[in-house]
């Protein structure tokens, strides 16, 4: 079986697939200035803010005529097609709750 490569994307698997690994002490820091302890204090995590409203990553199959349509509906909103897909299902939900 062939090797599987990981990437957010086509684009990002097939960059990794021609990356070769090189090993730490294959890389020269001389020209790296030392962080000082002031930089280290002023650091901060950056990323995702925690909201306390965290979504669970989840894996579907969607036909590709569906996912089109939806993604065409999403840009007429102006907004990323997951978070439509979520709403959609989120009005679905409450309704067969009700």
């Amino acid at each position: 079986m062939a090797k599987k490569h990981t990437g957010s994307s086509a684009r990002a698997g097939r960059v990794n697939g021609k990356a070769r690994h090189t090993a730490d002490s294959g890389i020269d820091f001389s020209d790296i200035p030392e962080t000082t302890p002031e930089e280290l204090k002023r650091a901060h995590r950056v990323g995702r803010p925690v909201t306390g409203t965290a979504k669970t990553l989840i894996a579907i199959r969607i036909s590709p005529r569906l996912l089109a349509e939806l993604r065409r509906l999403a840009a007429k909103e102006d907004k990323p097609y997951q978070t439509l897909i979520h709403e959609l299902l989120e009005r679905a939900a409450k309704r067969r709750a009700a």
